[in-house]
């Protein structure tokens, strides 16, 4: 097994325990995290996710002015792992997957980051006239 699966494994286990934690499935607000903010609504999960891509920014801005050290790396894995989790959990409250996302940057792969942002561009803009045209 490589790392690859290893960690596709490790998302499809926790993107489990996450289902799990919704109330409707048994999740109990008052004794899990993850229950509580599916309950709170997406306000709550969203501000998470936020708060946690702002710490993820200032964390690699730790590495690029300070010396990088151990603490300052794992600082930023660490805030990049929160950012996810709390990813997978807006995931899973829209009915998504981290399988999802993977088979998205898949059918990235091999597509230039410049080419596919100017497709989505022209595409939303196409979406954009023809909803102006119906009006």
């Amino acid at each position: 097994m490589t790392t690859h699966d290893l960690s596709n494994d490790s998302l499809a286990r926790l993107a489990q325990i996450i289902e799990s934690r919704k109330v409707a499935n048994g999740g109990d607000p008052d004794t899990s995290y993850v229950a509580r903010l599916l309950h709170k609504g997406p306000d709550a999960f969203l501000k998470k996710i936020g708060e946690e891509a702002t710490e993820t920014v200032m964390a690699a801005k730790d590495l690029d002015y300070r010396t990088p050290t151990p603490e300052l790396r794992a600082s930023l894995v660490g805030e990049v792992a929160d950012l996810w989790f709390h990813s997978m959990i807006a995931l899973a409250h829209y009915g998504l997957s981290p399988a999802d996302v993977i088979a998205e940057l898949e059918r990235r792969e091999g597509t230039s980051g410049i080419e596919e942002k100017a497709l989505r561009k022209a595409k939303n803009r196409d979406a954009h006239e023809r909803d102006l045209a119906k009006d």
